[in-house]
């Protein structure tokens, strides 16, 4: 029996932080709790909300977060796209054909991984569902049970950034990433700080947010790395590959591409550029699971270590978690999804079993959850809109 998908949903979201998250964050740095420069209150997230449905009834999931500073699209327009562009490659066609899904929406729209990646997380939950057997089957196989988490530090006074350390590595956390940025004598004293308090048994990773221009960048990192730091996240402007590569060079520390890095070329060249140490990817970069494992053999095949990070719903947490698990020995770095912390919702019907610093694979076919149909009424800011072949 041949299976098709027969329908495409798409639904725009809008989760606000939990009050307590909403706190810290108006507190913080700029009051998104980072060094990124950008003029608006960060209050909570932005998602688009994809299900497949196959012609014998079955759904797959997928989700994307986007935020405006980073990615530059809105779920509106990666609904618009969608309908408009993508959508006549993925409808009729089998979920379990996710190369040829990509390499026709590769070759007839440029760019817009964030949207071509929703399309192809879903193929994948659709596939578990379908043979009944869980999504990691399809990435490999799952190596591990649970997975290791990293917390996050906002930027904010050093006190209670120490307090938020110090609290996480109680709870389990063997990972924290810091945010740093606001000068180099303060980032020297925040980390100072935290591993005087919490000794050298945690890994710290720091995030800039495109703080420093190169040569400042050289000598903050210079400055911190006594101090044992895993690798550095985005110390220069997202499309200043060259700075990246000036930095890298003159460093010790491990640099990682987010906000510059959204493709499988991209990636490519800044390897090339020797301008990363770590490839960092996640559901939106450089989108979806097919090029995430494309983007993990060529980090296995470099030589380099590989990080998955990001801030989302239910879905997919369980996929980076799903990911993860398969893939967990060409990692080398633990997982850091921080939307269970921050966000009020996870729009999935059952939670996920995160205890102690690690989340358990989710049991079950495709990614093991369940989406909330009353929390997506309740948080989309728009109707779902419906695409048929």
């Amino acid at each position: 029996m041949t299976i098709e998908i027969k329908q495409i949903r798409l639904t725009p979201l809008y989760v606000p932080f939990k009050d307590q998250v909403r706190q810290i964050m108006a507190s913080g740095e700029r009051g998104v709790g980072m060094a990124i420069p950008i003029d608006e209150i960060w209050l909570g997230g932005d998602f688009a909300v994809c299900q497949l449905v196959c012609d014998d009834g079955t759904i797959g999931l997928g989700e994307v977060f986007v935020w405006m500073p980073e990615t530059g699209v809105s779920p509106a327009q990666i609904i618009e796209v969608i309908k408009g562009s993508l959508a006549k490659y993925v409808l009729g066609e089998s979920p379990f054909n996710v190369e040829r899904i990509r390499w026709k929406m590769n070759r007839n729209v440029t760019r817009n991984e964030v949207a071509k990646g929703l399309l192809d997380m879903a193929c994948y939950d659709l596939m578990g569902k379908i043979t009944n057997r869980p999504a990691y089957d399809f990435m490999g196989g799952r190596s591990v049970d649970e997975i290791p988490l990293a917390a996050l530090v906002p930027l904010m006074n050093p006190e209670t950034m120490v307090a938020i350390a110090k609290m996480y590595y109680e709870q389990g956390f063997g990972t924290i990433r810091v945010k740093l940025g606001k000068g180099i004598s303060q980032d020297v004293g925040i980390i100072e700080r935290i591993r005087r308090t919490i000794g050298s048994a945690i890994r710290l990773r720091v995030d800039y947010n495109q703080a420093y221009q190169p040569p400042e960048a050289v000598r903050a990192i210079k400055a911190i790395e006594p101090f044992n730091i895993d690798f550095v996240e985005q110390p220069v402007r997202a499309d200043d590959y060259m700075g990246m590569a000036y930095v890298q060079q003159r460093v010790d520390t491990p640099l990682m591409a987010h906000e510059g890095c959204f493709s499988l070329q991209d990636l490519v060249t800044l390897v090339d550029l020797q301008a990363i140490g770590v490839v960092g990817i996640n559901s939106e970069r450089p989108g979806g699971v097919t090029s995430a494992l494309k983007a993990l053999d060529f980090a296995e095949r470099m030589g380099m270590p590989a990080v998955l990070h990001d801030q989302p719903l239910g879905i997919s947490s369980a996929m980076h978690i799903h990911l993860a698990a398969a893939r967990h020995d060409s990692l080398g770095h633990a997982t850091e999804l921080t939307g269970d912390l921050m966000l009020e919702d996870d729009l999935i019907v059952n939670p996920l079993d995160y205890i102690g610093g690690a989340a358990k694979v989710p049991e079950g076919p495709g990614w093991g959850v369940q989406l909330d149909d009353r929390a997506l009424e309740k948080y989309r800011t728009a109707p779902t809109t419906i695409l048929e072949k």
